[in-house]
């Protein structure tokens, strides 16, 4: 886990082969003008790198190559999301001198991996996020990067320096995995500008950090920790922790007791799930609440059940995602005071140096909105940063855009809010005209629910 000096020489045996294989036919643009000056792009504290020139760095064009990794995008874009396409430029894959081995991506067995993408046409900008779950450095190609490199941005994703259900493993005390996380974005960010500067002859004009879920809690933490890196960011349902509660181990037992038959729904709404989402809550059941629980608390309470889930969350999906039976009975509030010491050690506080804007979907029945961005929106206020934030809410969204492709008469996509909140968020930084005041973002009945979102559509304020 830690920031070691050192890189395994069979990391870099494997990546030298790699460079010296052929490219996927298609994928590179050897001839292009740039690729000659491509050895400027080094990537400052980096153990190891390589560089490809691209004929297009988005999705379409990288699909089935070993730029970008689609089965790691599962279930977070709606089926018939558009997504642009047509951007050359140099993409740089690599990794931070790390000790841990849970990213496999590449053969490489290394963590702290990282992509930085580079267009060709650039517009003087840096986007920066972070894996969202536990996944890795392409998971929001689609969600993000696409979208933002069309745009002309220079993009920058990490894997977070651990990821997997088993990363609960990385570091020596409690919470040491989940503060790597915000360690690996700030040296990302770091380095990211420095590559953008040298690339480009000048570095970035504006820096924006956003993310989904666990991006959503590190653009939440850059922007209270680190705002001088960054000009402002986009929270897209970040998860919340505060040492006091709420956070994700105050509401997820009560889940897990419901999925195993001892809790009510009426339990469920008092911890914050909303009534309009049971109709969800079995999908969760078994694809999110017993692995979510019982992860995150072996990463903070690793006592409280330390045969489940041991070792490793499973080396099946059953066991991965059962949950421990003995979850259904954890009372944060109740435990050690050092496990509230280690949520300390990564706990938000609300008090943001950049303007931030915050989405969360009514119906999100993994991170409640009620225990959640709601109690975010509070605490930024109660910091007297309440002018910096924008706080909306989306009716009909929930945790993951897949589930629109299930559901389209009762979900829509949080995906094109997005990219309104990032455009929103880009005129509020850069040309001084504020976003629209906190509201609900209504579901249309109709129209182009998938790619299209006015965040304009309702005037419901917190």
């Amino acid at each position: 886990m830690r920031l070691s000096r050192s890189a395994p020489l069979l990391a870099a045996t494997v990546m030298a082969a790699a460079l010296a294989s052929p490219a996927p036919a298609g994928a590179t643009a050897a001839d292009s003008d740039h690729c000659a000056r491509q050895e400027q792009a080094r990537v400052p504290g980096a153990a190891f790198q390589q560089s490809a020139c691209l004929t297009d760095l988005t999705t379409t064009g990288l699909a089935g190559t070993p730029y970008t990794d689609m089965a790691d995008q599962a279930g977070l874009t709606a089926g018939a999301t558009r997504s642009p396409s047509g951007v050359p430029g140099l993409q740089i894959d690599g990794y931070f001198p790390d000790s841990s081995h849970f990213n496999g991506t590449h053969g490489w067995r290394h963590d702290a991996q990282f992509v930085i993408r580079l267009p060709d046409r650039w517009n003087g900008g840096l986007v920066v996020t972070g894996a969202p779950g536990t996944r890795r450095q392409y998971s929001t190609d689609k969600a993000i990067s696409d979208r933002v490199l069309a745009q002309g941005y220079a993009y920058a994703a990490t894997d977070k320096g651990n990821s997997g259900t088993d990363f609960y493993r990385d570091g020596a005390r409690p919470g040491d995995a989940v503060a790597e996380w915000n360690t690996r974005t700030t040296q990302l960010t770091r380095a990211a500008r420095r590559v953008v500067a040298r690339r480009y002859g000048h570095a970035p004009r504006r820096t924006y950090m956003t993310g989904m879920s666990n991006g959503g809690y590190l653009t939440r933490w850059q922007l209270e920790n680190h705002p001088e890196l960054y000009d402002g960011g986009v929270d897209w349902e970040g998860t919340l922790w505060t040492a006091q509660g709420p956070n994700l181990l105050t509401s997820l037992p009560t889940a897990v007791a419901w999925a195993l038959g001892s809790a009510r729904d009426e339990d469920l709404y008092k911890v914050g799930f909303s009534r309009e989402s049971a109709f969800l809550w079995p999908y969760y059941a078994k694809a999110y609440w017993g692995v979510t629980q019982k992860i995150y608390r072996a990463e903070f309470d690793p006592a409280y059940a330390p045969d489940c889930p041991g070792p490793s969350a499973g080396t099946s999906t059953e066991e991965i995602l059962a949950p421990c039976a003995a979850d259904a009975a954890y009372a944060y509030a109740s435990r050690p005071a050092g496990v509230r010491h280690a949520v300390a050690e990564v706990a938000l506080t609300g008090r943001i140096g950049k303007p931030l804007i915050t989405l969360h979907g009514d119906l999100d029945a993994l991170l409640p909105q009620a225990a959640d961005s709601d109690v975010y929106a509070r605490m930024i206020d109660a910091r007297g940063r309440g002018s910096l934030h924008r706080y909306y809410t989306v009716r009909g969204g929930t945790h993951v855009d897949g589930l629109y492709d299930v559901y389209p008469d009762r979900l829509r996509p949080i995906l094109p809010c997005y990219r309104a909140a990032f455009d929103a968020l880009v005129s509020w930084v850069e040309r001084g005209t504020p976003p629209p005041a906190d509201r609900t973002v209504g579901r249309p009945a109709s129209g182009d629910v998938v790619d299209s979102c006015t965040l304009d559509q309702d005037t419901s304020t917190r």
